[in-house]
């Protein structure tokens, strides 16, 4: 019992100083770390590593704002792999159609002018696309979107 009330700093200290003496019942107890098993647990939301007396907490809850931005970014990337596939040249401009879908909508009205800059984009439209090549299919988190890139004429 007396163990598992240590505190944080009693803790720390028999992590770095091998050992800990406490007071039980009037007697000095000498704890060893060998005599006892050390366990950290995360912290629900949270991804938690230590190594020696530092600790570092990272909060791994994926707001809303977030996964909107994630999918704005995993755009982009294929937008460009798409663009390079087609040996666009760097400076090409381009015009994109969008399947409305509510996966990506929200992703595509907030990050818009972002990923119009990214991409060389003239204009981005969520819409009704026609049937697309092959690699305008895109596998976003097991999400089809359907897009349209062609070279603006602007």
């Amino acid at each position: 019992a007396a163990i598992q009330g240590l505190s944080q700093a009693q803790i720390a200290q028999l992590e770095r100083d091998g050992a800990i003496s406490l007071d039980i019942d009037g007697n000095s107890i000498n704890i060893e770390a060998a005599d006892v098993e050390i366990i950290s647990e995360d912290i629900p939301g949270w991804l938690v590593a230590n190594e020696g007396n530092v600790t570092v907490a990272l909060d791994v809850t994926v707001t809303p704002e977030l996964r909107r931005e994630g999918i704005a970014r995993d755009l982009i990337n294929r937008i460009q792999n798409i663009r390079k596939s087609r040996d666009y040249q760097i400076t090409d401009r381009i015009l994109i159609k969008i399947e409305n879908n509510e996966f990506t909508n929200d992703a595509v009205n907030a990050f818009k002018d972002y990923i119009a800059s990214q991409v060389l984009a003239d204009d981005i439209q969520i819409c009704g696309v026609e049937a697309p090549k092959d690699d305008e299919i895109l596998d976003i988190d097991d999400v089809k979107v359907i897009i349209n890139i062609e070279k603006s004429n602007i």
